[in-house]
């Protein structure tokens, strides 16, 4: 099915995603003129090519995610360090159930690929099962791991023939989207799936 998604603050930028791959991208209304049978979701800030967040170990192998049930026990935020690896080796369910947390965590930062080399099956198999990309990582890492690093990395635009992997954050341009951070995002969407809805 093919589908158009524009963001209001860059209908220049609409995406015309069939199936897995993106189609066209250009203008709203020539995409809506040329596709009048395409479904169309509309978004409030800008559509980008998505980010790469490069602590991917640091964040899914290295930080145990807690459930929502452990929240009074644990908090909602990742957990780091000695106590993070023993809440890992607990057991296989629980690495698996933290990456996959992880994994939400980070579409949910506007994240469609993840640098650095993963080596546990929970990791690459909740990565896999999401997605979302693997890249090279960047040459230095700015700081701590986060899921709205400084600075942030775009990928490469947005094609015909590219896969469907976007994501759209509701910031007037991409300056604020520096300033304001990952945290913004509203939509994420990876091989042409929606994986990720803010509001």
């Amino acid at each position: 099915m093919q589908t158009i998604h524009v963001a209001e603050a860059s209908p220049e930028t609409a995406v015309l995603a069939d199936g897995a791959q993106i189609s066209a991208v250009g203008p709203y209304e020539t995409l809506a003129a040329d596709h009048p049978r395409a479904r169309v979701r509309r978004w409030p800030g800008i559509l980008t090519p998505g980010l790469l967040n490069p602590y991917g170990p640091e964040l899914l192998e290295q930080a145990y995610h807690p459930d929502p049930r452990e929240a009074d026990r644990l908090g909602t935020e990742p957990v780091f360090g000695e106590r993070a690896q023993a809440l890992l080796a607990a057991n296989a369910s629980a690495r698996g159930a933290s990456a996959r947390r992880g994994v939400q965590r980070l579409l949910a930062h506007g994240t469609v690929a993840v640098a650095g080399e993963l080596r546990s099956r929970a990791a690459l198999d909740a990565v896999r099962g999401a997605g979302l990309a693997l890249a090279g990582r960047p040459a230095g890492l700015p700081g701590p791991p986060s899921f709205s690093p400084v600075p942030l990395v775009l990928l490469p635009g947005l094609a015909p023939g590219r896969p469907a992997r976007f994501a759209v954050f509701d910031v007037p341009d991409r300056a604020a989207l520096v300033r304001d951070g990952a945290s913004t995002c509203v939509a994420t969407v990876v091989g042409g799936r929606l994986v990720y809805r803010g509001r």
